[in-house]
């Protein structure tokens, strides 16, 4: 009996790959509510998102996913400073991603989308840069529980 499902297994391991890729300062969380104080390096969350319907093989029965995870940027500071530590956020993703498509072997392929980052109004403060980055994980299993 396995100890992860398929789906766990790839964004534990996603999750993983994004806390060894950041700048130094930088927070990678999952499926976390935004901290009250966003570090100056920013926070990366990694949201388990949507499997989606799977494509169905019968025989032998199978099911092939393309799983959208999100990864949520968010940066605080002066305009310049937060357009930088976004910029950072955002290589380092890019890079970690383009290193290891595969996560080792667990899935086919991991295909990141454009961000498209937003200004977020926050009272006392020069704002928050944010962006969701979706992440489609291509992946097959043999059982949509399993």
């Amino acid at each position: 009996m396995p100890t992860q499902s398929t789906a766990e297994h790839l964004l534990a391991s996603l999750n993983t790959l994004l806390s060894g890729a950041m700048p130094p300062g930088a927070k990678v969380l999952r499926n976390a509510i935004l901290p009250e104080k966003v570090p100056a390096a920013g926070v990366v969350i990694l949201r388990d998102g949507d499997p989606g319907a799977p494509e169905v093989w019968l025989s032998p029965p199978g099911y092939y996913y393309e799983h959208r995870a999100e990864i949520e940027v968010v940066v605080d500071g002066t305009p310049a400073a937060r357009d930088a530590a976004f910029d950072a956020l955002r290589l380092a993703i890019g890079a970690a991603l383009a290193a290891d498509r595969t996560l080792g072997g667990l899935c086919d392929y991991i295909t990141p989308e454009a961000p498209e980052p937003v200004l977020l109004a926050i009272d006392g403060n020069e704002g928050l840069k944010a962006a969701v980055i979706p992440v489609i994980l291509a992946y097959a299993t043999t059982d949509p529980l399993l």
